[in-house]
């Protein structure tokens, strides 16, 4: 036994968590006063919400889910200087978004919904020097990524919500959409934004309005004309943003899975959203 703990210094802890050693191994390791930190730079134990960033970023699915469980009102609190420079930054999210650990962020959207100061953690803005004053549903719409767009939605992210430029999430995917027409996750992501979206407002309708032959063909005639306010949506789309906006956001998923209706209309990862041929 003595062996093992000898053996165990020699490896960093964030060294053992990439190579996915098992979760109790790695919980002594966290709690031990050994040296896997920087001497002089770092206090001799880590605590439960830098482990989580560091099985983010590592993508340790088995132990974040650990730590989430088991740390219910620290695993999610301030990670500090050791993470970010700004205090008040809660990364876990973010990282999870853009290392796209898909398995990660609903656990942390499960956690945050159980923890009343953190009712508002799905439309934190992040650290003012990374990501401008952005949200992580922005910051899943620049990724393009759809499955974790719709779980942020089902969870209370506002599609409003603008960063210190006035951008919104619509007008990030509509800016990767303007330099790769073909990007399939783009357009996924801006199917799922209009579910949630009764309100279509977004910086760049001046754009499309100026630019309507390019616009066209990049997002189709129907969508062009509902984006610039030339159409209504179709009913099936306004009929599901209603029937959406009702679904609590800490049982969006379980509500949305009991919904009486045929699973291909319901918004999941994998079903198109839209039906434009059909008004």
């Amino acid at each position: 036994m003595d062996g093992i703990c000898k053996g165990r210094k020699f490896l960093s802890f964030t060294q053992a968590v990439m190579k996915h050693v098992p979760v109790e191994m790695l919980e002594d390791m966290r709690n031990m006063k050994i040296v896997h930190w920087e001497a002089g730079r770092r206090p001799p134990t880590c605590t439960p919400s830098e482990a989580l960033f560091y099985a983010i970023v590592l993508g340790h699915q088995a132990y974040a889910q650990y730590l989430l469980n088991k740390f219910l009102d620290s695993a999610l609190a301030m990670t500090g200087e050791n993470i970010c420079c700004c205090q008040s930054y809660l990364p876990h999210l973010d990282m999870a978004i853009r290392y796209n650990r898909k398995d990660i962020v609903p656990l942390i959207l499960h956690v945050a919904h159980k923890i009343p100061t953190l009712r508002s953690y799905v439309n934190r803005r992040g650290c003012k020097h990374m990501k401008e004053g952005r949200t992580t549903l922005h910051l899943a719409c620049d990724m393009s990524q759809p499955e974790t767009v719709i779980m942020l939605l089902g969870s209370g992210a506002s599609t409003q919500a603008k960063a210190r430029d006035g951008v919104t999430p619509l007008d990030l995917i509509l800016e990767k959409l303007r330099t790769s027409k073909g990007n399939i996750g783009a357009k996924m992501c801006l199917e799922k934004l209009l579910m949630f979206m009764p309100k279509v407002l977004f910086k760049m309708k001046g754009s499309l309005k100026n630019e309507p032959e390019f616009w066209c063909k990049v997002l189709g005639e129907e969508m062009f004309n509902y984006l610039v306010g030339r159409i209504p949506g179709t009913l099936f789309l306004i009929a599901m943003q209603i029937t959406l906006a009702q679904l609590p956001s800490q049982d969006f998923f379980k509500s949305l899975d009991e919904l009486p209706i045929p699973a291909s209309l319901k918004p999941t990862t994998s079903q198109p959203l839209m039906r434009w041929n059909s008004y």
